[in-house]
């Protein structure tokens, strides 16, 4: 089923955390979000025209796939008060657009992600140790479907725009993704 109004093709989901990133994947009608991979979240201020290794290989898949769009899962109080996770998603999303420009980055609201996600693993049989591991994909997996639902109800995009913003005089680093080291990537 394709939505009216949203172009077809795949979608990606990202779940931000201080020491792992999820990453999912839609199919490209946008019906099924699937994992990708955990990446081991690389909090290092890159130099001038380059990128961290998470992103970088965000940016990768998001080439790779065609991706139409970017979802950031953007964590909240239960109250949707916003406190410093919502704070550091943020400014990931913000450093994440400027990378995959022009494909566009959404923050989603994903309260409970991960929570759901601990839920599903624990469901399937996975023992609690082995959790960590994939539990931020699983997470990633959470986002990505309720913004898939989101568009088939609503025939929109949900959550909020990123803007793109570039310093005066700044490259496009977008170009500087890849070296083909996996780093540590956990893969689906």
């Amino acid at each position: 089923m394709i939505v009216e109004g949203i172009p077809r093709g795949p979608r990606l989901a990202v779940d931000v955390g201080s020491v792992r990133v999820g990453l999912a994947a839609s199919d490209p009608d946008g019906l099924i979000a699937t994992p990708v991979a955990t990446l081991p979240r690389d909090n290092r201020r890159p130099p001038a025209g380059h990128l961290s290794k998470d992103i970088a290989e965000i940016v990768r898949e998001a080439g790779e796939r065609r991706a139409g769009c970017v979802y950031v899962g953007l964590p909240r109080h239960l109250s949707g008060a916003e406190g410093a996770s919502s704070e550091a998603a943020r400014a990931y999303a913000v450093g994440l657009a400027q990378a995959v420009a022009p494909i566009p980055v959404r923050l989603v609201d994903e309260r409970m992600s991960t929570v759901t996600a601990h839920q599903a693993l624990q469901a399937s049989g996975r023992s609690g140790r082995r959790h960590r591991q994939v539990v931020d994909q699983a997470a990633a997996v959470v986002i990505l479907q309720y913004a898939l639902d989101a568009e088939r109800a609503t025939g929109r995009r949900p959550g909020e725009p990123v803007a793109v913003e570039h310093a005066a005089g700044e490259d496009d680093a977008s170009g500087a993704a890849g070296s083909g080291d996996d780093g540590g990537v956990t893969r689906a």
